[in-house]
């Protein structure tokens, strides 16, 4: 599926590229749809962080069907899932470890260069995690956001025994849920608008699920709270969620006109970080969670799609209520 520009996609050939020198071939088996990817075919991608014409797919999970000059035969037939970020492995940022700021500019598979809304998909092997024989692909497709929501719960450090909220039942809040629960807290509670929301916020470990306005009523009263709905009002919502000396980690992206209350921060003195996409290390912690068993992104996917179907699929992404979880693209269907 290629998105020519915002409004119009297309299912159309794409010309058959082998790998290059360090690069790797891979058999896509799913990809995942997001709110960013509803953004490319909107036109609602910020200027520079896009690239029209584009094949869109930043999640996805498949299998190595071929290598380039350079890179091991060992990767060959394994079942694998990809980092998105290009980060040019030199500069400040890269050398820190946070390959998703690279200094030389965005590039990003699925936005900048080509995804996984394809039967295959060309990307350097340095940016492969190999996943067990017996991985569930259809569910190792949904641990690119896993990831990102996995770099928010280690900036959070999460302590066993304490009190940790999640603002956003959606994908990533639900992800999140299930990445903190493992932390062991004495209380999870997620604040989600829609109903509906309860059973498969508590089946990734909730205790309990709050409105907005039932949250409020716990002002001060978390250790640690993560936001992921990127609502006018979450991140305010967040902050004040937190007691005192409490740490709130942002990942949503509001409005322009959202604004904190930077008063709320230093008289709490809160600790408040924020994060944008996933670096390696956040990959690295969620693929080993999967592999334990610890994470299961099945739990939150609710439909399925053959690729011919995309658009159909960005539409179901777009209704209301609290059935609509994490939608996949088949390729092969």
């Amino acid at each position: 599926m290629i998105i020519d520009r915002p409004g119009e996609l297309r299912l159309g050939p794409v010309e058959a590229v082998g790998p290059g020198p360090g690069e790797a071939l891979v058999r896509v088996a799913w990809s995942g749809i997001c709110g960013s990817d509803r953004e490319v075919f909107t036109g609602g991608r910020p200027e520079g962080f896009v690239r029209y014409p584009v094949i869109p797919g930043h999640e996805w999970s498949g299998t190595v069907l071929a290598v380039g000059p350079g890179v091991t035969t060992d990767y060959v037939g394994h079942h694998v899932v990809g980092e998105g970020f290009r980060g040019c492995q030199s500069c400040d940022a890269c050398r820190r470890g946070e390959n998703n700021l690279c200094g030389a500019g965005y590039e990003e598979t699925g936005f900048t260069l080509p995804g996984a809304w394809s039967g295959h998909l060309v990307l350097p092997a340095r940016l492969l995690h190999v996943l067990p024989p017996e991985a569930d692909l259809r569910s190792a497709a949904v641990l690119e956001p896993a990831a990102c929501v996995g770099e928010a719960c280690l900036r959070l450090g999460g302590v066993a025994g304490e009190r940790v909220a999640v603002v956003g039942g959606g994908s990533l809040g639900l992800l999140g849920t299930q990445l903190l629960a493992a932390t062991g807290p004495a209380e999870l509670v997620v604040v989600e608008p829609r109903t509906g929301r309860g059973e498969i916020a508590e089946s990734c470990g909730a205790t309990t699920v709050l409105t907005p306005l039932e949250a409020v009523r716990r002002c001060g009263r978390f250790d640690a709270v993560l936001e992921t709905a990127g609502s006018p009002g979450t991140a305010h919502l967040a902050t004040r969620l937190a007691r005192r000396g409490g740490r709130v980690v942002l990942t949503g992206v509001p409005p322009e006109s959202d604004s904190l209350s930077t008063a709320r921060l230093v008289s709490a003195q809160l600790t408040v970080h924020t994060v944008f996409g996933a670096p390696s290390r956040a990959w690295s912690h969620v693929v080993r969670l999967f592999t334990a068993g610890v994470l299961d992104p099945a739990r939150i996917i609710t439909h399925e799609f053959a690729l011919p179907d995309a658009a159909e699929a960005l539409k179901t992404l777009e209704e209301p209520g609290p059935h609509i979880g994490k939608i996949l693209l088949n390729p092969h269907r």
